[in-house]
C-alpha cells in the first residue's frame, strides 16, 4: 500500500514562540517512507527545525520563533531557503508568507503497513487509567450499565456501534477543552470527541484504549484525523465511530492517552493565531 499525506499550516505567533508539531508520519514496523519534507518559511527565509521522539513512534519537530521575527529587513537564526526540486513540493504555494506570518508545509509518500501496531507492555497500564480528555472514572456506572454483560470484540463493537448511533459529526461544534464527558452529554461533536468517547467508555471497561491521529485518504470533510485503538484478544485495533475514514489506509502521525498527546500544533512558550490549515491524504494505489 502506496500513500501520500500533505498539510500546510499558517500561523501567527509571537516573538520567542516555541511551537511544537505533530504532523510527520510516525515510525511504524511496516511502513517506510519512500520521500518526505519538512519546512517552516517566514517572508524572509526558512526557520530551523529540530526532531525530538515521542512514544509509539511519533515525531515531535520544534521550532523557536527568534527575536526579530516579522521584520522585513530580516534576523538571525534563519535557515538557507535553497531546496532541492522534490516531488513534494507540488501543491505548496511559492509566495512567501506574509511579514509575521509562519507557513509550516509538510508531505510525504510512504510504502506498506503497519506489520504490527506501536506500543509496549506498559500500555496495559497507562491506557486503563482515567485521562484529561477521557474521563473514564466519570463513565463507570454509565459504561455497565449499557456494556456491563459484555466482553472482548462483542464489547468493542458494541461501543462503537453506540457512539456512532448517539453522537452527530458536526464540524466546528465542539471546543478543544471539552471532553467524553461533554460529549457525552451534547451529543455532538467532531473526530477527536468521538475517539475520546469511544476511549472513556472502553476504559471504563476496563480496556485498554488510546486515542491515534492519522492522515486519513479520502476523509471528507479532508483534515486531520483521530480515532480509537483499543487492546482486544491480544491485538490493537482501531475503531472509527464517525465511519468517516478506511482504518485500513490511515497514516498514524501520533499515539496517546487523549488529544493532549496528539494535538498536530502546540505551544509550550509563547503564543500563536492559526490562521489557516490544509490537509491532504490519498492512496496512490
Amino acid at each position: 500500500m502506496r500513500r501520500q499525506a500533505r498539510s500546510s499550516l499558517t500561523v501567527r505567533p509571537s516573538e520567542g514562540t516555541r511551537m511544537v508539531l505533530a504532523v510527520a508520519a510516525a515510525d511504524a514496523e511496516g511502513v517506510s517512507r519512500v520521500s518526505e519534507r519538512l519546512a517552516v518559511r517566514t517572508s524572509t527565509g526558512r526557520l530551523p527545525v529540530q526532531e525530538v521522539r515521542d512514544h509509539h513512534g511519533g515525531r515531535f519537530h520544534v521550532v523557536d520563533v527568534p527575536a526579530g521575527f516579522g521584520d522585513p529587513s530580516g534576523a538571525v537564526g534563519w535557515e538557507d531557503d535553497a531546496e532541492a526540486p522534490t516531488d513534494l513540493a507540488a501543491g505548496f504555494s511559492t509566495e512567501p508568507p506574509a511579514p509575521g506570518s509562519l507557513r509550516i508545509e509538510y508531505a510525504c509518500t510512504v510504502q506498506g503497513a503497519e506489520s504490527r501496531p506501536v506500543g509496549e507492555p506498559a500500555d496495559l497500564i497507562r491506557y486503563v487509567r482515567p485521562s484529561r480528555y477521557a474521563e473514564s472514572d466519570k463513565l463507570f456506572r454509565t459504561a455497565a450499565a449499557s456494556f456491563g454483560t459484555l466482553d472482548g470484540l462483542d464489547l468493542l463493537a458494541a461501543v462503537d456501534e453506540w457512539v456512532h448511533d448517539h453522537v452527530h459529526y458536526v464540524p466546528g461544534f465542539s471546543r478543544g477543552t471539552d471532553g467524553a464527558v461533554d460529549t457525552f452529554l451534547a451529543r455532538q461533536g467532531v473526530c477527536r470527541d468521538f475517539a475520546h468517547l469511544v476511549v472513556a467508555l472502553l476504559r471504563a471497561r476496563n480496556v485498554p484504549a488510546r486515542v491515534v491521529a492519522a492522515y486519513a485518504p479520502g476523509l471528507d470533510p479532508m483534515d486531520f484525523h483521530a480515532v480509537a485503538e483499543a487492546w482486544v484478544g491480544d491485538a490493537w485495533h482501531l475503531v472509527d465511530a464517525t465511519r468517516l475514514a478506511d482504518t485500513t489506509t490511515l497514516l498514524r502521525i501520533s499515539t496517546g492517552a487523549d488529544s493532549s498527546d496528539t494535538a498536530f500544533l502546540s505551544t509550550v512558550r509563547g503564543g500563536l493565531y492559526l490562521d489557516r490549515i490544509s490537509v491532504d491524504a490519498v492512496l496512490l494505489d
